[in-house]
């Protein structure tokens, strides 16, 4: 980041002209600082396998704990208040954490985040009631401040010229985690049921699911040690920046520098509310809300019976649909996403993208009349979940299109941690609604056949066309901060 900083200062000698001429307008790409983002995006990694190694085994252990009295139907009901509550919890403090990072530092509160999914994975696997689960969830959500962190970390390595390089492997680290996270869990939950000889003990009848919680916070401590050793502080107060002789600085002095800098970051946030930073986070949120509705509606619609309007997959049929659907996606994204921003710009390619979450939610009842015409679920089905899949890559470049935008929005890198910070309360607060809005809005639907069972798919189609005004209202090009 020093080397592009540094880009854009002149030389002095008895050549220099007066007045220099205009650059081309199209800029050469700046070189990815490989090591420092290869570092970012591990630490990625292991954040999605410790929270989704929980999933294959969430239902069943509440289902031992108790809490539902034998009814199996309400276990959704109590997995989806543990999960609602985590991003509740985080909605509370991210934006805190965030702000924080703009005055201590990125990597004390990456430390901070870290440990605090360590223990709260630990205290997890350790949990034999329900509220003791509800305590680690929440205590995950309130540590956790390195989502929005990390993003920041990107955009401070990153300028205008390879962001879209660099955003485009956070879809594939996620897909990534989402795949090892659940084979983690599914495969060591339990393990004096398929290793007797090696978990015979008393321990591990009694918190049969603590293995699959280690691992999770192995890989979690491994991450940290990897941090500590090898990531740089991006936050530039944080480092002393090089001044050479033969440079000429906008600053007067380094120490001026800092001062101003140090201000900004401690600026009121109301300040930071200008149009060209809520625009983009309203946005985000928007996204936020309508995928992870949709993310909750796909596997409920797939296994909900075929006389109900779904199609009546068993979970492993499921388990394979979403497994292709995630690695097709994060694949998609790391090969052609930032080609495609170069190509057709963020801005008309977030509006596609969007665009495309109509189809997107007319798939579910289409399908629903072809099983009821056709009387059985065939080769129709494939093709019209292929067809799905389409929409669903596409849709998923909103994200890294978005973060584009919330990132160029910050006026300088000492206030972009709190926008960020900003921005994922928003998403946070979204995706705690979103699971319960979508899930209620799908069971009124089917049980009063409100228009024909599907009211559900119209009510977030309308929202999608909401978030296709909110795209237009995007300035066109992505703002350089460096400039």
């Amino acid at each position: 980041m020093d080397s592009t900083s540094h880009s854009h200062k002149t030389t002095v000698n008895e050549t220099t002209p007066l007045v220099v001429p205009a650059k081309d307008s199209k800029k050469s790409k700046t070189p990815l600082p490989k090591l420092q983002i290869g570092i970012l995006i591990t630490l990625q990694l292991a954040e999605p396998i410790a929270s989704t190694s929980i999933f294959p085994y969430i239902n069943q252990l509440i289902g031992e704990l108790g809490i539902t009295r034998g009814d199996d139907a309400a276990v959704g009901y109590y997995a989806g208040i543990i999960e609602s509550l985590f991003f509740v919890a985080q909605a509370l403090t991210v934006l805190k954490w965030s702000r924080l990072s703009d005055r201590i530092g990125r990597k004390p509160v990456l430390v901070i985040g870290l440990s605090g999914a360590c223990i709260s994975i630990l205290c997890f696997g350790l949990s034999t009631t329900f509220w003791s689960l509800v305590i680690s969830r929440c205590l995950c959500g309130f540590l956790n401040g390195n989502v929005g962190v990390m993003k920041t970390m990107m955009g401070e390595l990153t300028d205008s010229t390879n962001m879209a390089q660099a955003f485009a492997l956070i879809p594939i680290v996620w897909s990534i985690g989402g795949f090892i996270g659940p084979l983690i869990g599914g495969t060591l939950a339990r393990p004096q049921d398929h290793w007797p000889a090696l978990f015979a003990g008393p321990f591990w009848r009694n918190y049969p699911y603590f293995l699959p919680c280690a691992v999770a916070a192995c890989l979690l401590v491994l991450a940290l040690v990897m941090m500590l050793m090898f990531l740089e502080e991006t936050l530039s107060t944080k480092h002393q920046p090089k001044f050479t002789s033969t440079t000429v600085s906008v600053s007067s002095s380094p120490d001026r520098e800092s001062l101003v800098k140090n201000s900004m970051a401690n600026m009121p946030l109301r300040s930071l509310l200008t149009p060209s930073v809520v625009i983009p986070m309203a946005n985000y949120a928007m996204v936020a809300l309508l995928d992870v509705s949709f993310r909750v509606l796909m596997p409920l619609f797939f296994s909900t019976p075929t006389y109900l309007g779904g199609l009546g997959f068993d979970p492993a049929v499921i388990g394979s649909w979403l497994a292709l659907f995630g690695i097709i996606d994060g694949a998609f994204q790391g090969l052609f996403f930032a080609r495609i921003v170069d190509w057709i710009g963020p801005k008309r390619l977030f509006c596609v993208s969007v665009s495309c979450y109509a189809p997107l939610m007319a798939m579910f009842p289409i399908m629903s009349w072809i099983v009821h015409a056709r009387g059985e679920v065939d080769y129709a089905i494939t093709f019209a979940l292929l067809f799905h899949l389409v929409m669903i890559v596409i849709w998923h470049t909103t994200y890294g299109t978005i973060y584009m935008f919330i990132t160029a929005s910050a006026p300088t890198n000492n206030v972009l941690g709190a926008i960020n910070g900003l921005s994922q309360t928003s998403a946070a607060v979204a995706r705690a609604i979103g699971p319960a809005l979508a899930t209620s809005l799908f069971a009124v639907s089917k049980e009063h056949k409100l228009l024909g069972g599907n009211a559900v798919f119209v009510v977030l189609i309308m929202l999608a066309g909401g978030l296709r005004w909110l795209a237009s209202q995007l300035p066109d090009e992505v703002q350089n901060r460096d400039e």
